[in-house]
């Protein structure tokens, strides 16, 4: 049983108190992988001290020593990229094909993108005679990361905090650990100077909320859910430290009737099911424009059907379980509240899929006749857990779609491209996806209302890591 150890100053170090190491968890064996050694609020002050001390140097580097630093880690990434899709694997489950082509690979596009960005960002600016504008890293910086997209979300921060010349201290979540384990041994390697790279285990209300509320700390980013994010803005309000949060969602789809229903209604199934459902700008709304709405749920019942359930060790383009035991629970109260409410269960339900009684596996589930008064259409409820919904006109369409107190994605799809962009213009979201586009590296990511504030990806996410400073009279003539 291997026992994880925080990473501070350039040394792996066990936890200053006495906590119960936590168990991880394979979700596809329901048998434990490994331990985190869990730290404390101690263990905290350690990390920052040691990001403290690193700051000063680490952001007087050059733009061009900052990138290749980044370059020496994409090399040994690259090089142990295997491991880190094993890693991937048996925390949280991700099939071997999604861990390989898109989870393990979002660490490496992240550090293109950022590289890229950092090239093209104006770090200093003339604005007028005597005035000169200048970005500088805004200090030491805390990174709270989830499950279900483990790595992604640590290199979505991680990168432009270094390229900005930022040092850091990373928690991520102890439900998903090796990644981040795998990713300090990576940074050991590739010689990031001792201190700019933290890294301490631990539990939301231990390690993040000392994070949270920490003074040393000058910025916060955290992805998680909203009930969350709540409380990690509410600890950093007395040290007034920025705060950026990704945040819920429960993304609308919104199909009208003259599309290739077929490939449509298909595309916006497997969207909803991908990663076992564990995405928050997952398309779990989709509302049906009702001339097509009887042919549509046809095509998403059979879609639904197709789908396969099984181990996530195996190549294929099959789904894996849900990351916990806790998350299994939700999505059958989910599921049950679903039924309970009224909805009509077209495909799934409750339970296992048939041939699997180890493992947090559920059935892939379809709902019709939903409306914005149920639950399953209100809650998060991070499975794989469609509802389809009708709508008669545009607005009404839109006004569906808004109905909701997230704001991270949404989904536009019709043959008519000023349709398009009329729709794209009126929805509350943070990103709205045309006919079957696929996110980019570069584009800003992040939500309305709810989901949070902020935005990570290129040039947009690089911004939250660096302040302004204007200087006058410096090119006073």
């Amino acid at each position: 049983m291997r026992s994880l150890q925080h990473y501070i100053a350039g040394r792996w170090t066990s936890p200053s108190g006495g906590t119960a190491p936590y168990p991880v968890i394979n979700p596809a064996t329901e048998q434990a992988v490994a331990q985190v050694l869990m730290g404390s609020a101690q263990d905290v002050d350690a990390a920052v001290r040691a990001a403290r001390a690193a700051f000063p140097a680490y952001a007087a580097r050059s733009l061009e020593q900052r990138i290749e630093d980044l370059r020496r880690l994409r090399a040994v990434f690259e090089r142990r990229y295997g491991e880190m899709v094993a890693a991937i694997t048996t925390e949280m489950g991700a099939p071997h094909d999604l861990s390989s082509g898109t989870q393990a690979a979002s660490g490496l596009e992240h550090i293109d993108a950022t590289i890229g960005a950092a090239r093209e960002l104006d770090w200093e600016r003339k604005v007028d005679r005597t005035v000169n504008v200048v970005r500088e890293p805004i200090g030491v910086c805390g990174l709270i990361t989830p499950w279900n997209w483990p790595i992604n979300q640590i290199m979505g921060k991680l990168a432009p905090a270094l390229v900005a010349g930022c040092t850091v201290v990373l928690k991520p979540s102890e439900q998903a650990p090796l990644s981040a384990q795998l990713l300090a041994e990576f940074i050991d390697e590739a010689a990031l100077p001792a201190g700019v790279f933290n890294l301490v285990h631990g539990s939301g209300p231990v390690v993040g909320a000392a994070m949270s509320a920490h003074a040393d700390i000058d910025m916060l980013s955290f992805t998680g859910s909203t009930r969350a994010g709540i409380a990690v803005a509410r600890a950093a309000a007395d040290t007034v430290k920025r705060v950026t949060q990704e945040l819920g969602g429960k993304s609308a789809n919104i199909v009208f009737a003259d599309v290739d229903l077929d490939a449509t209604i298909a595309r916006g199934v497997r969207g909803c099911f991908n990663n076992t459902g564990q995405s928050c700008s997952a398309p779990t709304r989709m509302l049906i424009e009702e001339s097509v709405y009887p042919r549509a749920i046809e095509i998403a019942a059979a879609t639904a059907r197709a789908v396969k359930v099984g181990d996530p060790t195996k190549p294929g383009d099959h789904l894996g379980p849900l990351a916990s035991r806790m998350q299994f629970e939700k999505v059958q109260g989910c599921i049950a509240a679903g039924i309970a409410e009224g909805a009509r269960l077209l495909v799934g339900g409750p339970g296992r899929p048939e041939g699997l009684a180890t493992g947090f596996f559920v059935r892939p589930t379809l709902f019709s006749e939903v409306n914005n008064r149920m639950s399953i259409a209100r809650d998060e409820i991070f499975g794989p857990v469609l509802c389809l919904m009708r709508f008669s006109t545009l607005d009404e369409a839109i006004e569906i779609a808004n109905d909701t107190p997230y704001g991270l994605a949404a989904y536009v799809q019709t043959s008519d491209p000023h349709k398009a962009q009329v729709v794209a213009r009126r929805l509350r979201a943070g990103s709205v996806r045309l006919n079957g586009a696929s996110p980019g590296y570069l584009e800003p990511f992040g939500g309305y209302r709810q989901s949070g504030n902020g935005r990570e990806g290129g040039v947009y996410g690089l911004l939250e890591f660096l302040e302004l400073k204007s200087i006058n009279g410096y090119y006073a003539s």
